[in-house]
Order: C-alpha cells, then sequence, then structure tokens
C-alpha cells in the first residue's frame, strides 16, 4: 500500500492500541523485534521509588549497532516495514521501538528527514496529542545526543502508563499534590519547569497542540533555551503526559558511566548489569539525575 493510499489516525482514531498490540505480535514472530531482558529493583530516595531496571543481555543489540556503524546509517528512511504500526498524520508515522526494555513502546518519527536537535513544532504536538488520546502513556523527547539521544533523525517515544503495576510514574509523587498550573519548585535539585493541563478534556486534537506548542515554548523560555532559530541552543529532556509536562535542561549524557534519557526524570532508569547497580545505589538516583541536569 502507498503512503498516498493509508489512513491516519487523526482520520481514523481509535485503532492505535490495537494496532499496536497486532503489530507487536508479528514483529516477535518474525524476530524484528528485539526485546531487551531486564530484571527491575526499586531504590527509594527523598520519598521517591526510582524504577531501576537492569539489563541481562545486551550482546544481539550491541552486534547489530556494529554492524551499522560503518555507514551514516538511519533506522527510520526506511524504516523496517515489520515494525510499522500506522500513519499518525501527513508528517508522522508510527513504528515499534526495535531494541524495547518496555513492552509496547513506541517511536513517533518524521516522516521526513529533521534534525533531533530541531525544536519541536506544532506538527510533532500534533502527532503527540493523536497517540496521548488514544494511549494513556509518557511520550517522551530526548533532544540531542547530550540528551540520551542516539538517533539524529527526529523521533518522541511513548512507552504505556504504568510503568509497572504498583507504580504510574515515580517521579509524579513530587507534584502529585501541586495545585498550581505553573511550576519551577518541584523539589528538585536541578533547574526544571512543569507545565499542567488536561489533554482530556480539549475539544479537538488540533486544539490541544496549539496549547501544548505554546507550552512548550513556555518551558524553554523559562530554562533558558532560545527559540530564535530552528535548532535548539542546548540539549533537553521533555517528558509528555496527558496531565502535565515537564522540562529538564542537560549538561551531560552520563555521570559515572550511568547513561541517563527522559525515562530518568520520570524516575526510571537503566543500568547495564549489576556491578552497574551497585554503583548507582552508592552515588543514589537523584544525585546522578543532578549530575547530568543543571545543578541548583
Amino acid at each position: 500500500m502507498s503512503n498516498s493510499s493509508r489512513i491516519t489516525l487523526l482520520q481514523q482514531p481509535g485503532e492505535l492500541w490495537q494496532r499496536t498490540c497486532d503489530r507487536t505480535r508479528h514483529a516477535l514472530e518474525c524476530g524484528a523485534l528485539v526485546s531487551i531482558p531486564t530484571t527491575y529493583e526499586l531504590i527509594e530516595q527523598e520519598g521517591i521509588p526510582f524504577l531501576v531496571r537492569i539489563v541481562t543481555n545486551l550482546i544481539r543489540k550491541a552486534e547489530v549497532v556494529k554492524e551499522k556503524k560503518a555507514q551514516d546509517f538511519n533506522p527510520f528512511l526506511p524504516y523496517e516495514d515489520d515494525l510499522y504500526v500506522m500513519d499518525i498524520s501527513e508528517t508522522h508515522v508510527c513504528i515499534l521501538n526495535k531494541f524495547n526494555v518496555v513492552e509496547h513502546h513506541l517511536l513517533l518519527i518524521t516522516r521526513a528527514f529533521e534534525e533531533q536537535e530541531a525544536l519541536l513544532t506544532q506538527a510533532d504536538f500534533v502527532s503527540v496529542c493523536a497517540c496521548l488520546s488514544e494511549i494513556d502513556g509518557l511520550v517522551f523527547y530526548n533532544a540531542g545526543k547530550t540528551a540520551g539521544a542516539s538517533q539524529r533523525h527526529k523521533h518522541l517515544q511513548l512507552i504505556p502508563l504504568p510503568m509497572i503495576s504498583e507504580i504510574r510514574i515515580p517521579i509524579a509523587i513530587q507534584f502529585k499534590s501541586l495545585t498550581e498550573s505553573f511550576s519551577t519548585t518541584l523539589g528538585l535539585p536541578f533547574v526544571h519547569a512543569l507545565v499542567k493541563f488536561d489533554l482530556m478534556q480539549s475539544e479537538s486534537v488540533e486544539q490541544m497542540a496549539t496549547q501544548m506548542l505554546k507550552d512548550y515554548q513556555t518551558l524553554l523560555q523559562t530554562v533558558g533555551i532560545r527559540m530564535d532559530q530552528i535548532m535548539q541552543s542546548a540539549a533537553y529532556n521533555l517528558l509528555i503526559t496527558r496531565e502535565w509536562m515537564l522540562i529538564v535542561p542537560r549538561s551531560q549524557e552520563k555521570f559515572e558511566s550511568i547513561s541517563v534519557n527522559s525515562l530518568g526524570f520520570a524516575g526510571a532508569l537503566l543500568v547495564r548489569d549489576f556491578e552497574e547497580l551497585v554503583k548507582l545505589k552508592k552515588i543514589q538516583p537523584m544525585n546522578v539525575l543532578k549530575n547530568v541536569a543543571i545543578a541548583i
């Protein structure tokens, strides 16, 4: 089927979750989807139950990455047909994350190449709102390599909630009782800003996307990231749910060998082995986040 004849999620809402489940089964059966096995522990610090996943086997991913490194490889142009879920809009496509730690981890990619360090646009937020309207999840954007991005082609990511059965989003305990619609003082030891809203009360995807774009620009301005050009002036992580959007500017990609992407600021970290887990417990999760962000 050609791209021009495909029905988008905007034209035919209500199909994303079923298509995700169906495509996951297919991709697992044909070997296109490579699920990375993990165990997890909860490490509580300052009242936050940090969810720490421990990788038990990264060999296959390492082999695939090594094979592709010799080329200027873009896994999204073209993307693997077996990972395709559906078109979201004329500008964005939804595919499965090939190397997933979390089940039903989706990528919201631009159909044409855009840089991962480009500022987000109205079209990006239409894609976000369309998907969050269908799936109660966490969308995140690793804005640049320093923020944990592994690909240059612009892509947002979505994982379903809750993260584990007993915890929806670990960091959200910090602002569960927040009454203000905007805050830069959530009791976190690094620069951040959060705005609250209710996506499900919006009249349309387009209306909510317009408001979300304005909120995003306010967040950028608040943490000192310029908007006077297409490309961002600094790396940052952006997290979006149906209820709020959080931004955290970044200073470095890792601390003491522990890499951090947007999920770290949701309270979910990934370590490569039990040795790194021991290191994380010694340093403590919040201290890792403080060191890769901008401490206050």
